[in-house]
């Protein structure tokens, strides 16, 4: 099972998950033919991948999904409660509709219900054999609920996205910032930590910290979170970012 994000921030998100011969694309917020490359790079093509997962409809997740479906066959896999703030963007004949839990191949998908200011918005927990990566980003919080389906996994691709003195010092207006801390928000880099801290397990071999905001984050500042909850030192922590493909992470 391998990992390899190709853009994680406000300005564009898209990953893509290799288990064998079943393939997944994680969020269309890059350009058709940047996407098309890094396929390409890894000795893959389209009908390498089984489909498309979304996480919301936010333009920074989705903005390139009409020309994702223009030029390639590929499915949409989506909740059928998400598809009204996506109509305009995907046919419905594009659709495969899933459940909270559904299998393709050897591949199980279940689906983590998340808390944003979108219609409908969700993270994943992707299993293939005996290898499970948590897959969540932009949301407020994390219910106990879920907290408990996403213990002990071998990789977490977390959203780490301000730090909260630089956001509430920085320059976005109060309505902003509000936003941003709300339940209905993102995650701070303290708020991550914690629940990492809470998460991982003796097999988990990645934490790939994701989203991180431009304006009110920096790299150092999500890591020195990470290192002062004195989460396991064996773990690789990585940065997800913006303008930077991650390498291929073999979980």
């Amino acid at each position: 099972m391998q990992l390899k994000i190709l853009a994680s921030g406000s300005k564009g998100n898209c990953s893509l998950v290799l288990c064998n011969k079943t393939n997944f694309i994680i969020d269309m917020g890059i350009s058709y033919l940047t996407l098309k490359r890094s396929i390409e790079e890894l000795s893959l093509s389209f009908a390498s991948f089984a489909g498309i997962l979304i996480t919301h409809n936010h333009a920074d997740h989705v903005k390139g999904l009409t020309a994702l479906l223009k030029y390639t066959d590929l499915p949409v896999l989506i909740p059928e409660e998400m598809y009204a703030s996506l109509k305009d963007k995907v046919p419905k004949e594009r659709c495969h509709f899933i459940t909270d839990t559904f299998k393709l191949n050897d591949v199980e998908v279940e689906l983590m219900h998340t808390s944003h200011d979108a219609p409908f918005s969700v993270g994943y927990v992707i299993t293939h054999k005996d290898k499970s990566i948590a897959y969540i980003t932009d949301t407020g919080y994390i219910n106990r609920k879920l907290l408990a389906k996403m213990h002990k996994k071998d990789a977490y691709f977390i959203e780490s996205n301000h730090d909260e003195a630089m956001l509430m010092d920085g320059p976005y207006p109060r309505f902003l910032k509000e936003r941003v801390i709300s339940d209905h928000g993102h995650l701070s880099n303290r708020t991550t930590a914690k629940y990492l801290k809470e998460l991982v397990g003796d097999n988990t071999k990645y934490i790939i910290l994701a989203h991180l905001s431009e304006q009110n984050n920096t790299e150092e500042l999500a890591l020195k979170a990470i290192e002062e909850e004195n989460i396991n030192k064996d773990i690789t922590v990585l940065i997800a970012r913006q303008r930077e493909e991650s390498p291929l992470i073999e979980v």
